[in-house]
């Protein structure tokens, strides 16, 4: 047994004075119920009582008759026969007396009567109607009583709409007035209409009832005399009752009807118009209350043989009912009342019989409808005692669920319900998650039952536990019979040991509790008894007790929030109750009250866990969530649903408090295995413990059994660790998890336990499947991914199928080759590099040599299998290239080709020699490089087709390789291979190819174009050429290197080859070689070209340097200006300083941002067209286009940045430089031209001065993050905003970073004249 089912089987009964608590244990006996899909399923929540109070410590004025809430003090109005008493429940005092005798609205002898009472929190008072005919308005804060109406006929009733605007009052002549909150009359009508109302039915007058269809009653329904409508009962009041919609908008009043004698309901508007009359309804009793968010209309009707609850639509007409569990003229039924959220419909019951006392029990019955049935959740039974029957009952106005009872002799009691689910807190797979659900009586005179239901997997099979109760405990609390009756006097009861429970109890204070321990006794007989010990005084109401079967931890929490821990009695110490402490000491209380709690241990200490009507969640003082709709703790799991319709679930073993407090402000990860989806409105019912089932319900009241992938993976995971490979395995084939989770749990561990996995599955089909959802991916990883995972010694990237099918393989041909014949076929197939050719070669040998292994495949079903994991053209293909027919044919016969088609080209290969059958064969399969080595081997004679099929496929390195080095097939295949090369315009190695073969003219053609002078003079010499064409090909080489600015090599081939020396000086000069060429005018003395080209090539060499470097540096400095205007315009930019040159108005600031922006947009498409012309360009042109991205343009978006670009190629153009001009300083001093060489001196060191005193002023420190990350935020500007849309969307380029880095300047090297 379990606490559930304890705590719902609790009734509490009373004869005579001795007061008198029964529990009712209860075993389940299974039995197999089989229920439709659509049956209604039970609502599986109960209402749990979280706090109850009894006030009898007090005594109004005269006796009590009714009573109303003050909502703003929460203090109770009770209206009596000699005036009006508040009082205060949770201090048990009175707060005021109010006589309406002095004032003779009351008559003194206490025949009075109040028939209404109405707290107006508006106008601080309370209206309250009597008998006689007057309303009375009672100032709370000036204590004024007010006659404000009276009526001479007397008032039956009083009741006021939902928004206080009007009152409606039924008068002893039968009429309704109505009157406005200020007792402005608006109407008075009579009740009784003589028409429908506005809302008639309109006939349309088809046929006659005698032709009308009756169903299986037949035509003689047509001839029946009309039902006799019964009169009212003798115990009905006969006072008219008024109840209002919700809305306000409509009211009902049911009254007796002067005609028939008989209770009619009429349907009243706003303005008080009749809208309809009910049908007439035999047996239509008193109680009357529209539910609030609804159109169904309560009263209660009696029948011959039943006594119903029935349900009436705004027109009148019926729609429902359900019956009451007592037996016909049994009870009487008083009122009826529904909550404020229409979730719970109060029945206040009396008895009609009589016992020989003549005493009358009084009943107070909760139902709840689920599913469209009708269940009785709680039966308060308040004893016989005349002195203490209810005498008013209402719930209150702002607590749905808080019922207030008026007894008579002054007594108080209120309960607060809330909805709870009893589950079972078996924590084993033995414990098959009952489910106690309070469902009414099932038969006359029974005291409720129990249905304790399993919850079944398929929707249309559920076995139901029936409860049988064994045996029946009392609890005597006192002896006598001056204490009265409280019904669930204990509450909260928990089953926490063998024999031993858990309650609570209001204390001696109303502001106090009793957690007490009851004790079962052990005799062998039919009624046991149960002590009562170890009471421990709460300061509080305890509104939940929650107990950790694992720790036996109990917590308590009060109405206040504030958490306890119950301490038990010991040898040395009694029973206490201490406050809850933190690890750190603090002592723990919930922000708000919560009305579900549960313990449950993180990071090693153990927590409470609490649930608040908002849907707040609380772990001791931390909030978690404020979504969360319902929650539940089992084995490590938490789990619970939001209004965002997820359910979560999160393993308290290796989730910390940290994770769990940023919950709500985190997002859901892809692949989050604790998120999943529900439906809208679900809440948790329970979880199977050990197990993947996570029970939901739906709104509608259906259940629904899901596999939340948390618990899943977990169990799975449990499963691995333990070596439960068939568990495992069978848990994730029917829950569609992911098969590679097998392997990279721990790859360590299933490789080392193979045989055992191969023996536990015992299935090929399961090992096939297995084998074929492999995959390089690690899934722990990625779509499971799992924190503390076991995977460490994975392999290598690429390796994992191949590992796991060779390991497998080995593995099955070790255990039986026969029997996992076809899960070996897999493991070939199945690897990155399906190895065919050898499955097929497995195949061929079970065809040569059938096994004789019953457990073995023939080689037809290996070949069929093998066909259904490999496309039958490709293992035909392979077939063929195994070069085996026997195998060929065998595949082929098994495929869906026509013999047409394999059979002439199967016999033409059969004809042919055996390497060029292999040749046609690879070619056929397009292996060229087989085929070639075939082919190789067939002779001279077919060496044609072989440089065809080399120049074709282009494999001249591979057919090099084959034939030897002086063969003529080798230098065949070299000058076709050069020739290829030709082609491709890779010159300098089809020369090479050339002169390796001996084609020494080819080669020497091809070095020609490649401008390669050394091979060609080379090739050359190797051909005897005559002087003459040697000098002629000099000269034409000498030309091709001055054209591609190879000065100093066209002069060297000038001087020795064309024997030209003064077209090698003067190209010597061309490249500015003056000492070179000063060499060979003294060598071959021709001193005469000093005079006439070199030294005005130096002076014109001197003029062009001292041009270039005024142009460099007046560029340099017109760069360096612009950037620091740039710079400090956006400086100004940012710190909000406009600019003033921009349009003046109230939209200025628009315009100017939108201009902007529409410039740099159209500038970015400029670029982005530009780049997507030259995209096909060579990389130089790329590269070019790529520099050009940052415009110099005044105003454009990255003007700084192409500052910065230019400037530092002017640098890097200045220092490379020095070595050119320190050569030519050389030269002109050694010719006399020392003014001429110290100009040019001087110019060069002083452009380098200043380029090295302003490079700490262009590049700044912070000038790379903050170019290459542009301000986006507050200060940017539209500018800023479109640059950095720019930005490539990795990070830039090398060549872009280096633009803002510093250039540094070759200091080390020493080009300047000391001579100078």
């Amino acid at each position: 047994m379990d606490a559930a089912e304890l705590e719902t089987g609790l009734l509490c009964r009373g004869t005579g004075g001795t007061r008198i608590g029964i529990i009712t244990i209860t075993i389940s006996i299974s039995t197999i119920i089989w229920q439709s899909p659509v049956a209604p399923t039970p609502a599986m929540r109960n209402l749990k009582l979280l706090r109850s109070l009894h006030c009898n410590s007090w005594q109004g004025l005269g006796k009590p008759q009714c009573l109303t809430v003050r909502v703003d003090t929460g203090t109770v109005l009770v209206g009596s026969d000699l005036g009006i008493t508040e009082l205060n429940a949770h201090t048990e005092q009175v707060v005021r007396k109010v006589s309406l005798v002095e004032e003779a609205f009351l008559p003194e002898d206490g025949s009075g009567c109040i028939v209404g009472i109405e707290d107006l929190p508006d106008q601080e008072s309370v209206c309250v109607a009597t008998g006689s005919g007057d309303v009375i308005l009672y100032n709370l804060n000036s204590n004024q009583l007010e006659c404000v109406g009276s009526v001479d006929s007397g008032l039956t009733g009083m009741s006021w709409s939902p928004d206080q605007e009007l009152v409606v009052l039924t008068t002893g002549q039968e009429t309704i007035i109505m009157m406005t909150k200020d007792f402005d009359p608006i109407t008075e009508v009579k009740i009784h209409q003589d028409n429908f109302g506005e809302g008639e039915f309109i006939t349309v007058g088809w046929g006659k009832k005698e032709t009308q269809f009756h169903g299986t009653e037949g035509k003689e329904a047509a001839r029946c005399k009309p039902t006799e409508i019964q009169a009212a009962f003798p115990w009905d009041d006969r006072r008219s009752r008024v109840t209002w919609r919700g809305d306000g908008q409509l009211f009902a009043i049911s009254a007796i009807c002067p005609v028939t004698g008989s209770r009619k309901l009429r349907i009243w508007n706003r303005e008080c118009v009749l809208q309809s009359t009910s049908e007439s309804v035999s047996g239509l009793e008193q109680p009357l209350c529209w539910k609030p968010s609804g159109n169904l209309i309560a009263s209660t009707q009696r029948k011959l043989n039943k006594h119903n609850v029935v349900f009436f639509e705004q027109n009148g007409l019926l729609h429902g009912e359900f019956s009451l569990p007592f037996h016909k003229d049994q009870v009487k039924v008083n009122e009826l009342l529904w909550n404020s959220d229409s979730t719970v419909l109060a029945v206040w019951l009396e008895d009609l019989r009589s016992d020989e006392n003549d005493r009358q029990n009084t009943y107070v019955q909760l139902w709840t409808m689920g599913n469209y049935h009708w269940y009785l959740k709680q039966s308060l039974h308040f004893g016989c005692n005349q002195v203490e029957q209810i005498v008013s009952l209402m719930w209150d106005p702002e607590s749905p669920y808080r019922l207030h009872v008026l007894r008579s002799g002054w007594l108080y009691q209120s309960y607060n319900w809330h909805w709870t689910i009893n589950r079972s807190t078996g924590k084993d797979s033995s414990d098959l998650a009952n489910i106690a659900v309070i469902n009414g009586d099932d038969g006359v005179n029974q005291d409720s039952a129990v249905k304790i239901g399993a919850v079944g997997g398929s929707g249309s099979k559920i076995c139901i536990r029936t409860p049988k109760r064994v045996k029946t405990y009392r609890i005597k609390f006192e002896e006598g019979g001056s204490e009265s009756l409280n019904p669930l006097k204990l509450r909260m009861l928990t089953w926490v040991k063998e024999n031993t429970f858990l309650a609570v109890s209001q204390g001696p204070k109303t502001c106090q509790s009793i957690v007490c321990q009851l004790l079962m006794t052990s005799e062998e007989t039919e009624e046991g008894e149960i002590q009562i010990r170890s009471p421990v005084t709460v300061d509080g109401h305890v509104i939940n007790l929650c107990h950790n079967q694992k720790t036996e931890t109990v917590a308590l929490e009060i109405s206040s929030g504030q958490i306890l821990r119950y301490f038990w009695a010991t040898h040395s110490s009694e029973a206490c109750v201490k406050q809850w402490k933190s690890a750190t000491g603090c002592l723990v209380q919930f922000p708000q009250p919560c009305v579900e709690t549960a313990l449950c241990t993180v990071d090693g200490e153990e927590m409470v866990f609490g649930l608040t009507e908002r849907s707040r969640f609380y772990i001791n003082d931390l909030e978690i969530a404020s979504n969360v709709t319902s929650f539940i703790a089992c084995d490590e799991f938490l789990l619970f649903t939001t209004h965002s319709h997820i359910c979560r679930c999160l393993n308290l073993g290796t989730t910390s408090l940290k994770v769990l407090s940023q919950l709500s402000s985190s997002d859901s990860q892809p692949n989050d295995e604790t998120v999943r989806r529900v439906e809208r409105g679900s809440r948790i019912v329970t979880v199977v413990p050990q197990d993947t089932k996570l029970i939901l319900q739906m709104p509608r009241g259906n259940l629904e059994v899901i596999h939340h992938r948390a618990l899943v993976l977990a169990q799975v995971r449990k499963y691995l660790d333990r070596l439960k490979y068939k568990e495992a395995f069978e848990c994730m084939r029917k829950l569609r998890i992911n098969l590679n989770l097998i392997y990279d749990h721990n790859p360590k561990v299933f490789l080392d336990n193979l045989e055992s996995f191969v023996k536990q599955i015992n299935s090929i089909n399961y090992i096939n499947l297995f084998l074929t959802e492999l995959k390089e991916e690690d899934v722990t990883k990625t779509m499971y991914p799992y924190f503390p995972s076991s995977s460490t010694s994975a392999p290598a990237i690429g390796t994992k199928v191949n590992t796991v099918c060779d390991a497998l393989r080995k593995t099955m041909e070790r255990i039986s080759p026969h029997k996992y014949s076809l899960s070996i076929l897999t493991c070939h197939v199945r690897k990155r590099a399906p190895e065919l050719e050898i499955a097929l070669q497995k195949v061929h040998e079970l065809r040569v040599n059938p096994p004789s292994d019953p457990e073995a495949v023939s080689a037809e079903e290996a070949l069929k299998y093998l066909l259904f994991l490999v496309d039958v053209n490709e293992l035909y293909d392979y077939a063929v290239g195994t070069y085996d027919f026997d195998l060929m044919m065998m595949v082929a016969e098994k495929s869906q080709k026509d013999p047409k088609e394999y059979l002439p080209f199967l016999n033409n290969l059969k004809k042919m020699e055996t390497n060029y059958q292999r040749y046609n064969i690879d070619k056929y399969l397009k292996r060229y490089k087989k085929a070639l080595n075939h082919l190789s081997k067939c002779g001279p004679q077919h060496f044609t087709e072989l440089l065809n099929l080399v120049k074709d496929q282009q494999m001249y390195s591979e057919a090099l390789k084959i034939f030897p080095v002086n063969s003529q097939e080798y230098k065949d295949i070299s000058i076709a291979y050069g020739e290829y090369l030709n082609e491709k315009q890779y010159y300098e190695q089809a020369g090479l190819i050339f002169a390796r073969c001996g084609e020494c003219e080819k080669a020497l053609g091809a070095f020609l174009l490649c401008s390669s002078w050394q091979q060609v003079f080379c090739m050359a010499a190797q051909l005897h050429y005559t002087e003459d064409k040697v000098v002629s090909i000099a000269r034409t080489i000498a030309g091709k290197l001055m054209e591609q600015r190879r000065y100093s090599e066209a002069a060297l081939v000038l001087e020795q080859y064309a024997k030209d020396y003064e077209e090698a000086i003067t190209s010597l000069l061309d490249g500015a070689g003056w000492e070179e060429s000063l060499r060979l005018i003294y060598k071959y003395s021709r001193t005469d070209i000093l005079e006439t080209n070199l030294k005005p090539s130096i002076l014109e060499a001197h003029s062009n340097h001292m041009a270039f470097l005024d142009a460099q540096k007046t560029l340099f400095i017109r760069h360096k200006s612009r950037l620091a205007v740039v710079r400090e315009n956006k400086e100004k930019e940012q710190e909000g300083f406009l600019d003033e040159e921009m349009a003046d108005g109230p939209n200025a600031d628009l315009y100017s941002e939108a201009s902007s922006l529409q410039s740099a947009s159209g500038m970015s498409s400029k670029y982005s067209h530009s780049n997507s012309r030259i995209s096909a360009r060579s990389s130089k042109n790329r590269r070019k286009a790529e520099r050009k991205r940052y415009s110099l343009k005044e105003g454009s978006p990255l003007e700084d940045v192409a500052l910065l670009e230019a400037l530092g190629e002017i640098i890097s153009t200045l220092d490379k430089l020095t070595g050119e001009v320190h050569r030519l300083l050389k030269i002109l001093v050694l010719f006399g031209y020392d003014i001429l060489a110290s100009e040019l001196q001087q110019a060069l060191d002083e452009t380098l001065q200043l380029v090295e005193k302003s490079i700490p002023e262009i590049w700044l420190p912070d000038l790379k993050n903050a170019a290459v990350y542009p301000v986006l935020g507050p200060h940017s500007t539209a500018n800023s905003i479109t640059a950095s849309f720019q930005q490539p969307r990795n990070g830039g380029t090398p060549q872009q970073e280096e633009i803002f880095v510093p250039p540094k300047l070759k200091k080390n090297v020493k080009w300047k004249l000391n001579i100078l």
